[in-house]
């Protein structure tokens, strides 16, 4: 039988998509579901190679998302653009400038998560 699809699994292709229509590099999704006190199910992370390649991601992601009906509960940057999250309350997308995604380790800091890489 043929796995039926829902509302989180077309905002995870929406994001994976918006990603890489605008080259974020490295795009990865990190499921925490069977996590004790995750913070989300999902953390999609992706880096950019400049802080306007960051921004145009992201504003990307969340057109994108919009256009398909799901608009972010939260997002947030810090200054100058280095890390950008949208917050869609299951699902977070973290995007970075790629020192800072170096810095933050994300992918280190929940290693128990299933990871899944994109290209």
């Amino acid at each position: 039988m043929a796995k039926r699809k829902t509302a989180a699994d077309e905002l995870h292709k929406t994001i994976i998509e918006a990603i890489l229509d605008k080259k974020g590099k490295d795009p990865i999704s990190l499921d925490l579901r069977k996590l004790k006190d995750a913070p989300a199910e999902f953390f999609i992370i992706a880096h950019g190679d400049s802080t306007t390649q960051v921004r145009a991601i992201f504003d990307n992601v969340v057109e994108e998302t919009t256009k398909a009906g799901f608009k972010p509960f939260r997002a947030e940057s810090s200054k100058g653009s280095e890390w950008m999250i949208a917050d869609y309350g299951y699902i977070f997308v973290h995007l970075f400038y790629r020192e800072k995604r170096d810095f933050y380790a994300l992918e280190e800091l929940w290693s128990d998560a299933v990871e899944t890489k994109y290209e």
